[in-house]
């Protein structure tokens, strides 16, 4: 019967329990049933409470919410909703009263006291019901739905039970927590018991009958993900995970973001605190250039300078498919409060770059365009001189005219100590930063960074195919390492970097521990349900022209130092490495590209570049190698900062 309780039946006990809640507060106030006296003023605060409460009630939607799932959310708009209903009622009243014959009285404690009693008269019959269905629920056992274990008893984990449990179509149902916090072991969140640690997991899945845990930690860095995942994959139990911290940057946790587990949770890092405040006053109200718009790295900063709401963002992109999606997200998130203008255009004509500079003068610009591709760069050396360098070029070039106070390239981990052509042609645009730096005094800087997941033809996304193809997954050594980091990550430290710059430094990401290629592949695998040997195999297939085994991240005579951001650090001394003929040098570069003369481009890189050392690779197919699954091999140690 209880259950058939609908809004409308709420609606005729309010007026019925108001009217009681206003009486008993003048047998209350009086101590005595018989009000005398009192009648007109009760039948006048009485009938302009009630109208009042409904109203409240109605405006707020009171009576448009399910309360069956009632929380403390309902609670404290019930409260509000009383609390503003009663005090119209009450100046209303004390006001009308004064036109009314002074034998009308109104005593100035009822209102306080009707509040009390009508929170309670409201209050109670809503949350009866939901005790009740609880109460149901516990005499005939647990609800239906798919039986959930939430690993993480914070705010992340409560706030995804909180959602299974007010919307059950959602087929879920959370019927406990595991925490390693032994403070939070048998204490109940939104009435679901926190049961242990993460090893009690296997003993509840079977207890319990879970058919999934859910990772609700996005703070916990990727070697907690692993082992939960670990545990879960003994107990032979489905997981789901939230996004990261990076991910969550409107701080709002669903249901609807749980996805499964993937290899940037278990390479994810500990969360670094960011200043928003720094960045959003930074962008706020400017006009912001993002050069390689439709790429990963640049379509994410547009996402991010948005939410900082610059007064327009101009974003440019070669590729129009790219430009056109990117135009679309952006314009449907952001287009009511910022002016938001697509650009298709080359970075190598300078013609169209100085018509845009001078058309939107920009007062901030993020060079993310590039080409990035180690071995196709090797084999089209010509691309890679003029869209990194002379496309760098141009830019400064059009910045500089049209009096850009601040300019961020996006470098990388390739530009130090560089064995490609690309690295070495993202090492020379460096220096061309440098260099405008030093003419202008404007802060100009370059930021460095290693390997993106997830980027378009990141390592990530190829494992990820091969996998799906049915492999083998090929790596092209088993010792080889990068840095990796997820692309808001990325981009937040971008932003940062920005706010830092002062002219004319590298600012360099701090990458963490370098990972293994060859462990990645064995967790993207055993994340795809797949046995290594069995299901699908590692086939090495030899180093490519132009690759390292590992990346580095620091030049040598370049002086390192922290900056006030934990994960930042800079090298203030970057300009001088600019040589004084750097002009003639790029020019030089500029008629090699422009002639497919590779052998020119070479020697005219290893004379900018005097740390360029191109390497031959290797190109032929290793035999099947039986790689061990086994994570017990150490990466290389990330350097040392002193």
């Amino acid at each position: 019967m209880i259950n058939r309780i609908r809004n409308r039946h709420f609606f005729i006990l309010d007026v019925a329990l108001l009217w009681l809640a206003a009486y008993a507060s003048f047998v209350l106030r009086l101590e005595r049933l018989h009000l005398g006296e009192f009648w007109p003023a009760f039948v006048l605060f009485g009938f302009t409470a009630v109208s009042t409460t409904t109203f409240s009630f109605y405006r707020l939607g009171i009576y448009a919410r399910y309360w069956r799932y009632a929380s403390v959310d309902e609670l404290v708009l019930l409260t509000v909703s009383v609390g503003i209903a009663t005090t119209a009622a009450s100046l209303f009243c004390f006001v009308a009263l004064h036109l009314l014959p002074p034998d009308w009285i109104l005593p100035r404690s009822i209102p306080p006291i009707f509040f009390m009693l009508a929170l309670g008269a409201t209050a109670v019959p809503r949350f009866t019901v939901r005790s009740y269905v609880r109460y149901q629920y516990r005499l005939r056992g647990l609800p239906p739905g798919k039986h959930v274990l939430i690993a993480g008893a914070g705010d992340a984990g409560a706030m995804i039970a909180r959602e299974m449990q007010r919307n059950p179509q959602l087929g879920m149902l959370p019927i406990g927590f595991v925490d390693d916090d032994p403070a939070k072991h048998g204490i109940r969140i939104q009435g679901v018991k926190v049961m242990g640690p993460r090893e009690a997991i296997p003993e509840l899945v079977t207890r319990l009958d879970v058919r999934q845990v859910i990772i609700a930690m996005p703070t916990a860095p990727g070697k907690t993900i692993r082992q939960i995942v670990d545990i879960c994959e003994e107990a032979r139990v489905q997981t789901k995970t939230m996004p990261g911290i990076y991910e969550l940057l409107d701080g709002a946790v669903r249901v609807n973001q749980l996805r499964d587990v993937d290899i940037e949770d278990l390479l994810r890092r500990e969360p670094v605190q960011t200043d928003v405040t720094a960045v959003t006053t930074f962008l706020r109200g400017k006009r912001v250039l993002v050069t390689g718009g439709g790429g990963s790295i640049g379509s994410e900063l547009c996402r991010q300078i948005c939410r900082a709401e610059p007064s327009q963002l101009i974003f440019m992109g070669h590729g129009e498919n790219s430009v056109f999606d990117m135009h679309n997200e952006l314009q449907q998130r952001h287009g009511r409060t910022i002016s938001i203008v697509p650009i298709i255009a080359d970075t190598r004509s300078p013609e169209r770059l100085r018509t845009v500079f001078q058309q939107y003068r920009p007062h901030i610009v993020f060079h993310a365009a590039a080409h990035k591709h180690v071995p196709l760069m090797e084999q089209n050396p010509a691309e890679a001189i003029t869209n990194n360098v002379i496309g760098t070029r141009n830019l400064l070039q059009a910045a500089l005219e049209t009096g850009v106070g601040h300019f961020v390239m996006i470098s990388t981990d390739k530009a130090v100590n560089p064995t490609s052509v690309m690295g070495a042609s993202k090492r020379a645009a460096e220096l061309l930063v440098h260099q405008a730096a030093k003419r202008s005094g404007r802060p100009y800087v370059a930021v460095r960074f290693g390997n993106v997941l997830g980027s378009r033809g990141s390592v990530i996304l190829t494992f990820k195919k091969q996998i799906a193809d049915g492999g083998p997954v090929t790596i092209t050594h088993p010792d080889m390492t990068r840095f990796f980091m997820t692309i808001p990550e990325a981009v937040q430290l971008v932003l940062q970097a920005a706010v830092l710059g002062s002219g004319g430094e590298v600012f360099v990401l701090d990458m963490g521990d370098p990972v293994k290629i060859k462990d990645l592949a064995h967790d993207l695998i055993e994340l795809s349900g797949l046995k290594i040997g069995q299901d699908i195999d590692v086939q090495v297939t030899g180093i490519r022209p132009g690759e390292k085994l590992y990346e580095e991240l620091f030049v040598k005579g370049e002086s390192y130092g922290r900056t006030r951001h934990e994960k930042i650090f800079v090298a203030e001394n970057a300009s001088r490495f600019v040589p004084p003929d750097l002009d003639d040098m790029v020019h030089i570069l500029e008629t090699a590209a422009y002639q497919n003369d590779d052998a020119a481009i070479i020697r005219g890189l290893k004379s900018l570049i005097p740390e360029y050392t191109p390497l031959a690779g290797q190109t032929a197919v290793l035999p099947l190698l039986p790689l061990s699954p086994s994570r017990s091999e150490q990466a290389l140690p990330a350097p040392v900062i002193s």
